[in-house]
């Protein structure tokens, strides 16, 4: 069994295929967090210390024990209150208003399957799958009567664990959560540092790494999404920690929203990492018999590196969290047209592109925005989702039957959390837009926010948006999301547990629950349809759309070499299957760069895989390539998609090449990648070292016939053609050789 537990000792075990994780209720009933690493078997109690701590004050039923003190002990969900003076993970309010919660230990539950989260998105165990189960350990305030129940998700096959966390008030009177976090950790020793993901629009995700030290270091968004700022997805490694050696900790908040993580080591050299809610703006009133829940955090460990832990999560999420028709199915080759011709288009227009792109093998034409309401710029049309039959000449449901006769899917773009000042719908609701009292709002992209914590707004725009999807044979939807959350204030205050500020400061949790209601209505209502999520790119890249998008747009930034650059950050915590990618015109709108269309091409085939860009315009060398590319997509789809990732290199460090890597889970089968990131004259010959390769097989060059030792291929490395120019790629077709 994944889950162990020993009653007499009240040790919970949680065992994977290569982690184990331990936890145990002490003699005063405060659950204390033992081990979390590789596995082990037998108690690690003896892990634990005691000492007089000075400024460390005792819980009051320890009596004359100063050795006992929360405040150096490490423990498995702590709370404002109890004399630990780091992080917590929940703070409350009492009714009298005080800040003070004890929560013991009442008891535990084992349960086959996986937990699920009302409302909430969270990996999920197959009806078929064996080995997956729920571990429960119930905690209770005696004084206020509110209890906590800790949910524990087992993943064994994956090394994945998961955590979230129920809140019920038992009690008579409301109380206010403050802050939720769902998952905390703490290490007891060690050197680790910090590996977190920052960037900006158009330039997502970049690598950062840095030595956890005395205080705090704080990650997170305030801007209503996970943002293009941080991602949701934080490691703790191990100093020296490479690809394949270190012990590293993953954790990945299952949520579209505020987050915050935090990182701290104490006076003791203990480090604490906590992840969950952003407490900023955040207060929930939870009335008499009231329940909330803390979203889910993803936790992996390997004591192999970063690639393995990596590994974990590409195939925990392909496999367990990613829903839907598309889940294994690969996906079409799409046109999207927004670069080729922004809001400037017209039917025909759009038709005679898709002709051309048919006709080189794209599989599916999407229709960007402006196809809908006043909507010619970004200044209005926002709200108003009906189709502008003027622009097109003639109807959505024609424009998809001439695009359905080239033998191609049809696909549109969608933006349902805004509203254009300059709209129908703001003009007879604009209550529904978020806007404080009394204050002019903050304009972004010349839109507002829809009040999503609203059910009539949901309701509405979702029957204006599937009123469209009823009528056309629409195949696929680019949901997109352009602009950060301000002027958080809603006009009612209906469902929220109480009155006033307070219940202002519910608003953001309750808008996610309405995108994820919608999202969620939209998967059962269009069970075939593939669902793109977006946000201005890649702004709200996060393990919660996953469980309703399949991918997401990877970036507004489509230049190759920039996107080897986020791609590669944000392969740490999730599959090239999720990546939205594709080839675009050059020179590169965001950047002016010009790269090959054979560069392009390999880049955005580690992703999801289309074109941004009008194929009318390209060369016939080019429409060769295309064509070849698209072929070569298909026959590498299993591949690349299903098989084990590996970086080879890191292009933010390394200045020569970048250089990455598919294996087939048999390892019968590897493609690797490299593009050139300098040229110089009389060039140094560089090999890249592959990995995940079998040893003692020898492998075949599918193209040249050259054989080469699995080996000698990881430990030697391959030399890297030289190629004249910039930018220039090269792939390498491996396969096990018999010969």
């Amino acid at each position: 069994m994944a889950i162990q537990v020993q009653e007499n000792k009240k040790i919970f075990t949680i065992h994977t295929e290569n982690t184990s994780y331990q936890m145990k209720v002490d003699g005063y009933g405060h659950l204390l967090h033992l081990y979390y690493g590789g596995g082990v078997y037998g108690s690690m109690e003896y892990l634990v210390t005691y000492g007089d701590r000075g400024f460390s004050g005792n819980p009051y039923d320890a009596g004359e024990d100063r050795t006992y003190s929360l405040d150096a002990l490490p423990q498995e969900y702590p709370v404002q209150g109890t004399g630990d003076f780091r992080t917590p993970g929940l703070v409350v309010q009492n009714g009298d208003g005080s800040f003070s919660s004890d929560l013991r230990y009442r008891g535990y539950a084992v349960r086959k399957g996986k937990y699920g989260l009302p409302g909430l998105p969270a990996m999920y165990a197959e009806p078929c799958e064996d080995g997956v189960e729920t571990l429960e350990l119930y905690l209770e305030d005696k004084v206020s009567r509110l209890s906590v129940t800790l949910l524990y998700g087992v993943f064994p096959q994956h090394d994945i664990i998961t955590r979230a966390v129920k809140i019920e008030n038992e009690g008579s009177g409301a109380v206010r959560l403050e802050k939720v976090h769902s998952a905390c950790l703490d290490f007891l020793s060690g050197e680790f540092e910090l590996i977190q993901f920052y960037g900006r629009h158009a330039m997502e995700r970049n690598m950062q790494r840095t030595p956890v030290s005395h205080g705090a270091q704080v990650i997170g968004s305030r801007r209503g999404t996970s943002s293009h700022q941080y991602s949701p997805f934080v490691i703790l490694a191990e100093q020296g920690a490479t690809e394949d050696y270190g012990g590293c900790y993953g954790l990945s908040f299952v949520y579209s929203g505020g987050f915050k993580a935090e990182v701290e080591k104490d006076q003791f050299d203990q480090i604490r990492v906590s992840m969950g809610l952003q407490d900023e703006m955040f207060c929930h009133e939870l009335g008499a018999g009231a329940v909330f829940y803390g979203p889910e955090v993803v936790m992996s460990y390997s004591g192999r590196g970063l690639g393995p832990l990596s590994r974990n999560y590409h195939r925990g999420f392909r496999h367990n969290l990613c829903r839907g028709k598309y889940k294994t199915l690969p996906r079409p080759v799409l046109l999207n047209n927004w670069e080729a011709t922004y809001f400037d288009f017209t039917g025909d227009r759009i038709y005679e592109i898709a002709k051309q792109a048919s006709g080189l093998g794209v599989e599916m034409l999407v229709l960007d925005d402006g196809w809908f309401g006043k909507r010619d710029s970004d200044c209005s049309g926002l709200g108003d989702w009906f189709v502008n039959e003027e622009k097109l000449g003639g109807t959505l449901k024609s424009l998809a039957e001439r695009i359905n006769g080239l033998g191609m899917k049809f696909g549109l773009w969608i933006e349902p959390e805004m509203i254009s000042e300059d709209s129908d719908l703001y003009r007879a609701h604009p209550d529904w837009a978020f806007a404080i009292p009394g204050r002019r709002p903050v304009v972004s992209r010349s839109q507002l926010v829809l009040d999503f914590s609203r059910k009539e707004v949901v309701d509405a725009v979702f029957d204006q948006i599937s009123g469209v999807l009823d009528h056309a044979n629409v195949e696929y939807v680019k949901w997109d999301m352009n602009r950060s959350i301000t002027d958080v204030y809603s006009a009612v205050m209906a469902g929220c547990g109480g009155t006033g500020a307070c219940s202002q400061g519910d608003v953001l949790y309750r808008y996610m629950l309405g995108l994820y209601d919608f999202l969620e209505r939209m998967n059962r209502r269009y069970p075939d349809l593939l669902i793109e999520g977006c946000s201005g790119g890649g702004g709200r890249f996060d393990a919660g759309m996953l469980y309703y998008t399949p991918q997401i747009w990877c970036s507004d930034n489509t230049d190759a070499i920039d996107r080897i650059r986020i791609q590669y950050g944000t392969s740490f915590g999730y599959p090239v299957s999720a990546v939205g990618s594709h080839v675009s015109a050059v020179p590169n709108h965001q950047t002016g760069r010009v790269t090959s269309m054979k560069t392009r091409g390999v880049v955005a085939m580690a992703g999801s895989f289309g074109y941004e860009l009008d194929l009318n315009r390209i060369t016939e060398e080019e429409k060769q390539c295309v064509k070849a590319q698209i072929q070569e997509f298909h026959k590498y789809w299993n591949l690349i998609h299903n098989g084990d990732y590996y970086r080879l290199t890191n292009p933010f460090a390394d200045a020569a090449v970048a250089a990455w890597m598919f294996v087939s889970e048999e390892k019968t089968e590897a493609l690797l990648n490299v593009v050139t990131l300098e040229t110089h004259g009389n060039p140094n010959t560089v090999r890249v070292r592959l990995r995940g390769l079998q040893p003692d097989a020898v492998y075949r060059d599918a193209e040249t016939g050259m054989v080469y030792p699995g080996s000698g291929l990881m430990n030697a490395g391959v030399p890297v053609p030289v190629m004249t120019g910039e930018y220039q790629a090269w792939q390498m077709h491996l396969v096990l050789s018999h010969g």
